[in-house]
């Protein structure tokens, strides 16, 4: 049987302030939304522009990176995997889904400063990215 493929790849840019929280065992967990956008032509054959929010989540050292580097507005590079979760709301009785984008990797594309400065954080995030022991199951 073949192997199936969770994996999710975004470029798109930070549309708030991450949210860094710890969870009750004290992991860090950082949360935040990318915007990607995708230009086509209608049936007019006129060009629309469509934007496209993504919410992503990282663990532990990766989330840590995340609060010390990423801003809103920075140009961010994702990878990860699609996981979705399901809850009952309480006041409708209304079955919820969210799906989210648990990230495995994070490359800064740009900074506010100059361009060296960019990609020296870049070079420092994918170094202690390097390091990172692989995600805790979550499935």
């Amino acid at each position: 049987m073949p192997k199936s493929v969770n994996k999710v790849i975004l470029v798109g840019n930070v549309g708030k302030e991450p949210e860094v929280r710890y969870s009750q065992s004290g992991t860090p967990v950082a949360n935040f939304s990318l915007a990607t956008d995708e230009r086509f032509k209608d049936r007019n054959d006129e060009w629309q522009d469509r934007t496209e929010w993504h919410n992503i989540v990282a663990w532990q050292r990766l989330a840590e990176i995340v609060g010390e580097y990423v801003a809103k507005g920075s140009k961010v590079y994702v990878e990860g995997k699609l996981q979705t979760t399901s809850w009952e709301d309480r006041p409708s009785g209304e079955r919820k889904y969210r799906t989210q984008v648990i990230a495995r990797d994070l490359v800064l594309l740009d900074s506010r400063g100059n361009v060296s400065e960019a990609r020296q954080q870049m070079i420092a995030v994918q170094a202690k990215l390097r390091r990172l022991p692989p995600h805790p199951a979550k499935s």
